[in-house]
């Protein structure tokens, strides 16, 4: 009896048809992609191809997801190079979607949605992340798109629109939002646009979109994948990260970009949640019971699992104003410096501005860019106000924050509500996050933060968090393999 992935994928050998090919990767997994491709099953033209018939016809048509910002012209080609050659590492042949604000040195632009840097030059290098990727053998399907700039121009944005790319909608109900800044990796992962897809985050732009959208996303321990070739909000928080239907296939996408030749696919331990201390971080589930009423769902299967369980652990708040100030003289300084060393029409964040202002009809039809003009108006790196922000926010995220916290009650991880269900996108009063969620402490910290769903609110997926102290990834990672298995 063939099981339902080995059905859909020789239907994708024996397909003619365009909708019998477009769902032949619906939903199969990056893993069992791999090992079918290992086997010589199917061959990486195909699913190239399969993945390229989907987005035309469910992203750019039907639907409209328009999730995917740009076709890599090239990408074809490689995949033929991919199964002529041998094989090159544990991606090798998988067609993968990147953000358009990582940096690619080939045919297609690099712009975070921006219209002032189509006419920019292309990147000279690969952002070391697309180098590993290249490396293990994947094949760069395209870019995705983005809240522009990753959602950092103004402070009533709405999530998935860029002047470039236009809205990105939710393939779960495309009326309302994928949340941001990810919100094209979230919704072509969740469309089965692409094998898996890379996003990044400054606080919430990774675990957010992958919640709002019913996926995976795993935000690492700052600096376990390079900065370098992403254009930057700010470096004391930026980070790549995976984003993919299955917490196994997160891992393998993580193996593949980290810079310490970490394998988080092979340290994967399904019964890791035997023994382990979980502490119930209650201050993020918000007000929705039916969130809630998930939340608690998964902390019980935690339980079965063999968890103890600390309910509930109290986190600091109140710093947000801090990481906001950071955010800002961050982006002053670290946008200006990427951009001045592209090239270019605009080599400033001020003349960012300044070119916003002159196509004011096509760059700011809906939202304003109120917090680029504060950012510019700030001084430097060396400003006693920075300064004093980003002491106070660290501290009381990490050290006197989720350190304390995890000290205190002996825990392993903590855990929460990742987000509330996607809301309606709203081009008059922007984005309604609302009071679920729990991206801020770990981002600020740079500590590590895994998501995975949890079910469904009304047919709009919620996401549960595990998050934790630096460099626990791979426990983190093995903990949500766990939950995964355990969930219905």
């Amino acid at each position: 009896m063939l099981d339902r992935r080995t059905l859909l994928l020789n239907s994708l050998l024996a397909g003619c048809a365009a909708q019998r090919t477009r769902a032949a990767v619906e939903n199969v997994s990056l893993t069992a992609l791999a090992a079918a491709l290992a086997r010589g099953d199917i061959t990486s033209v195909q699913l190239v191809n399969a993945y390229l018939e989907r987005i035309q016809s469910i992203d750019r048509s039907g639907p409209r997801i328009n999730s995917v910002i740009e076709i890599n012209p090239d990408a074809l080609d490689i995949a033929r190079q991919r199964d002529a050659g041998p094989p090159r590492g544990p991606l090798h042949g998988l067609p993968i979607l990147i953000k358009d604000n990582i940096d690619t040195a080939d045919r297609m632009h690099t712009t975070a949605g921006s219209l002032a840097l189509i006419d920019a030059p292309r990147p000279e290098r690969d952002a070391p992340l697309v180098k590993r990727l290249r490396d293990a053998g994947a094949v760069i399907l395209g870019k995705t798109n983005l809240s522009e700039w990753a959602n950092i121009r103004s402070t009533r944005s709405t999530s998935g629109w860029s002047g470039r790319g236009g809205q990105t909608r939710n393939p779960h109900a495309p009326e309302r939002n994928p949340s941001g800044s990810s919100s094209g990796s979230g919704a072509a992962v969740a469309a089965s646009l692409c094998a898996a897809a890379v996003g990044t985050e400054t606080d919430g732009s990774i675990v957010s979109p992958s919640s709002i959208n019913g996926i995976v996303g795993i935000k690492p321990t700052l600096g376990l994948i390079s900065q370098e070739g992403i254009i930057p909000i700010a470096h004391s928080q930026d980070t790549a990260g995976p984003m993919a239907r299955t917490v196994t296939d997160a891992a393998l996408l993580l193996s593949a970009m980290n810079e310490r030749g970490l394998d988080f696919q092979a340290g994967i331990r399904k019964d890791a949640l035997r023994g382990v201390r979980l502490g119930v971080a209650r201050q993020f589930f918000g007000g929705n019971p039916d969130v809630v009423r998930l939340a608690e769902r998964a902390i019980e299967l935690c339980r079965r699992a063999g968890a103890e369980i600390v309910d509930p652990v109290e986190l600091p708040q109140g710093y947000g104003g801090d990481e906001f100030t950071v955010l800002k003289y961050e982006l002053k300084a670290d946008l200006s410096a990427y951009l001045a060393a592209r090239g270019g029409p605009v080599a400033s964040l001020k003349q960012v501005i300044e070119f916003n202002e002159r196509e004011r009809g096509r760059e700011m039809p809906h939202f304003g860019q109120e917090t680029f003009i504060a950012a510019e108006a700030l001084g430097g790196l060396d400003s006693k106000p920075y300064l004093d922000a980003l002491r106070n926010s660290k501290r009381m995220a990490g050290r006197d924050g989720i350190d304390a916290a995890m000290d205190q009650h002996k825990l392993d991880a903590i855990v929460s509500p990742t987000d509330g269900p996607a809301w309606l996108t709203d081009y008059v009063n922007g984005d309604h996050y609302g009071n679920t969620g729990c991206s801020t402490p770990p981002a600020v910290a740079g500590y590590p933060h895994v998501t995975l769903p949890a079910g469904l609110v009304h047919g709009l997926p919620v996401g549960f968090s595990f998050f934790g102290r630096a460099n626990t990834d791979q426990l983190l990672v093995n903990y949500a393999v766990a939950l995964e298995a355990a969930l219905p």
